[in-house]
């Protein structure tokens, strides 16, 4: 069984007397009378069996145990002050809730998350990513980001997101001097995730639809598609915009720039109320920016 601990008074009548080396200086930072101070010292120190202080006329000198008593306590109140700073901190912080799938959470929103944090102090943002449609009032949501065409009962929408879908691949797919021919799409597995139908699209548009919609693995969002175009196994269509970081990095590469354009869109979503709070206010015109649309 543990020792039992001192009382926390006495702790803090200690700490203080030997950061001072003042009876008097502990007293009034603690708000207390020097006798109370006296008082806890003495049984601290009964309490522990050893000095702690050697009293000498007009001052104080710390023993050995006090010298290593001290150090010891002055790092515990030292995290107790900075823990307890931290939850005063988090408790007025306003907490937002922003609903989004998981694919445009991980390529699109957390990379740039930490600029809204650094431009707009005293605001917590908290991603709830999901593919479900959400009623937001009753998930506590303050602000959605949807993929559709917009239209959202009761909800006011602003398209996000408007851009094209490309084949993307890793350069290790590519012939050094030859590229990727569209031709070469015979031989590759086509990346698809829910969405199978765009694949088909964009063989139409760009004149090849003799290739035909192959069997190729599935995923259930376009995070997934995307980390196997990464990994070398073969060829995404994805919206140009959540492969940008990918893209400019060289990590994937889009080899053929015959896009297609889509009535499907990532929508900014919230209650016609909303925009009361400025910093659900902020936060979407934080969004909107980052779009390329302010």
């Amino acid at each position: 069984m543990g020792a039992t601990l001192p009382s926390l008074g006495a702790l803090r009548a200690f700490e203080a007397t030997a950061r001072h080396l003042s009876v008097t200086l502990a007293a009034g930072e603690l708000n207390v009378t020097p006798g109370a101070v006296s008082l806890q010292l003495k049984e601290l120190e009964a309490a522990l069996g050893v000095p702690l202080f050697v009293r000498r006329p007009r001052r104080l000198v710390l023993t050995a145990s006090g010298e290593e008593y001290f150090a010891t306590l002055r790092t515990a109140f030292r995290m107790i002050r900075q823990a307890t700073a931290e939850v005063v901190a988090r408790a007025r912080l306003e907490v937002l809730v922003l609903s989004c799938t998981p694919s445009f959470a991980a390529q699109w929103l957390v990379p740039r998350l930490g600029r809204f944090e650094a431009q707009v102090s005293g605001v917590d943002v908290r991603i709830s990513a999901c593919n479900r449609v959400l009623d937001l009032a009753r998930e506590g949501i303050d602000l959605a980001v949807r993929h559709g065409f917009g239209r959202y009962d009761g909800l006011l929408s602003e398209r996000l997101l408007d851009d094209e879908l490309v084949p993307v691949c890793s350069p290790k797919l590519l012939d050094q001097d030859a590229g990727l021919a569209l031709s070469a799409l015979a031989d590759l597995d086509l990346l698809h995730d829910e969405h199978r139908h765009d694949w088909r699209l964009w063989l139409e548009a760009a004149g090849a639809s003799a290739l035909g919609e192959r069997q190729g693995r599935v995923f259930v969002d376009s995070n997934g598609a995307i980390e196997a175009a990464k990994a070398g196994l073969g060829v995404a269509l994805v919206r140009r915009s959540l492969v940008a970081r990918e893209l400019a990095e060289g990590v994937l590469v889009a080899p053929m720039e015959q896009g297609i354009a889509s009535d499907l869109a990532y929508y900014l979503v919230y209650p016609p109320t909303a925009l009361e709070r400025p910093a659900i206010a902020a936060l979407r015109e934080w969004l909107l920016a980052e779009a390329g649309l302010r």
